[in-house]
């Protein structure tokens, strides 16, 4: 007979990451198969959604998602959507429209005023991605609500963009859900403070409350340990860099690591090149095709050091990169966090880490995979030959990018 118990605790205290067992953990990559199993909990649910994404394009595979939220507002799901205001800038359209018809409850974090605009508030942005249905099913990860072969800057792509999430039932989806209660809660007060309308109402059309306590189901539903990794601003400021910093110190055998934004802290480096002198073999998959320039030349500022060091750089070329995943040993993260200070520093970031030896062979599975179809070894003898142009194009953008870095008041902590 399985275990199962009602607990009642305040809503922060079921936000602390404790790797727990009780977990089932389903991987799944890309959009291709992300939208499908968010489509069917979507269709099947019965009293509340809430999904946050950085990134929302309503077309081709995003236009399911929608209709799939319009379909369960329509027969009295209270689903709540958050968005990006810089990620998600435009808002219009006959997607929007057949959501906001349908009752769908739409909030936006931190709307854009205008695009050429500067200060450091428009540095801490929603870049998490998750989703909870009635409190029973959470999917975490990296996947924009996007077509896989569509990108907003570069329109259609030759094969689709590399991401992973997770669908995980089990205890850690109550955590999940206050979390995006929660940020609900304070998207109220905000706009209530600035005087816009609410988007953040409970369904008699009142300010949405606080969660003060959560009672939850925390049945367990596999064998999985798991724990929900948050970074925001208050409470949870170096959580997922902390976990990926812990993991690496104590790795033996491998450290894989794939992320889209590779800038990383002076610790984050040093346990890299402490984990290679103990024999660990440590593998990044980064970004091959260039997405944005800034960032893809500032991470080859590295290259240097990691390569003569040992470490293993892999660019991956077939498509866009926007993975940010790890395999450390049997220690797994999925989420939406890059190994940058944007990510670990400023930005509101969901990852799922887990402990599991299955779950950890799935994700080393694909990652080989991508690496023997997409991916191009990067060797220190041609590295550093490369062209005089783009060693400059290296140093301006790693100066830029550690200039971002002391303009956000942060330079210290990195």
């Amino acid at each position: 007979m399985s275990e199962r118990r009602i607990v009642s605790q305040p809503w922060y205290e079921r936000l602390r990451p404790r790797l727990a067992r009780g977990h089932q953990v389903e991987l799944l990559e890309g959009g291709a198969q992300y939208f499908p199993a968010l489509e069917r909990e979507l269709d099947a649910a019965r009293d509340s959604v809430f999904v946050e994404t950085y990134i929302f394009e309503p077309e081709a595979s995003g236009s399911l998602i929608a209709e799939a939220f319009a379909r369960a507002a329509a027969r009295g799901v209270r689903v709540h959507l958050v968005v990006d205001g810089y990620g998600t800038a435009r808002r219009d359209g006959p997607a929007w429209q057949r959501m906001r018809e349908a009752g769908v409850r739409i909030g936006v974090f931190r709307p854009e005023r205008s695009r050429f605009e500067f200060s450091r508030r428009r540095l801490r942005r929603l870049h998490r991605k998750l989703a909870v249905v009635d409190g029973a099913v959470a999917f975490v990860g990296g996947v924009n609500l996007l077509d896989d072969l569509f990108d907003p800057n570069h329109g259609r792509l030759d094969s689709p963009r590399l991401d992973f999430a997770v669908r995980v039932r089990g205890p850690l989806v109550a955590q999940v859900h206050v979390a995006a209660q929660r940020l609900w809660w304070e998207l109220s007060v905000v706009n209530r403070s600035l005087g816009r309308a609410p988007a953040a109402q409970d369904g008699g059309g009142r300010a949405a409350a606080p969660p003060e306590r959560v009672d939850s189901d925390v049945t367990p539903a596999g064998p999985v340990r798991a724990a929900l990794l948050l970074r925001d601003n208050f409470r949870h400021r170096r959580t997922i860099e902390r976990a990926y910093l812990r993991a690496i110190g104590r790795a033996r055998r491998e450290v894989l690591i794939a992320s889209a934004y590779f800038f990383p802290g002076a610790r984050f480096r040093r346990a890299l090149l402490a984990a290679v002198r103990r024999g660990v073999r440590v593998r990044l998959l980064l970004q091959g095709k260039i997405e944005y320039r800034l960032p893809y030349y500032a991470a080859q500022a590295f290259y240097d050091e990691l390569l003569r060091a040992g470490v293993e750089i892999v660019e991956y070329r077939r498509s866009f990169l926007h993975a940010k995943v790890a395999v450390i040993d049997d220690w797994v993260t999925v989420g939406s966090s890059n190994i940058d200070p944007f990510s670990l520093l400023l930005g509101r970031e969901a990852n799922v880490a887990a402990i599991d030896p299955g779950l950890a062979g799935r994700l080393r599975e694909r990652l080989e995979r991508a690496i023997q179809e997409g991916g191009s070894p990067v060797a220190i003898q041609h590295h550093v030959r490369r062209p005089w142009h783009v060693r400059l194009m290296n140093r301006f953008s790693y100066a830029m990018l550690r200039l971002g870095v002391a303009i956000s008041g942060q330079a210290a902590r990195y």
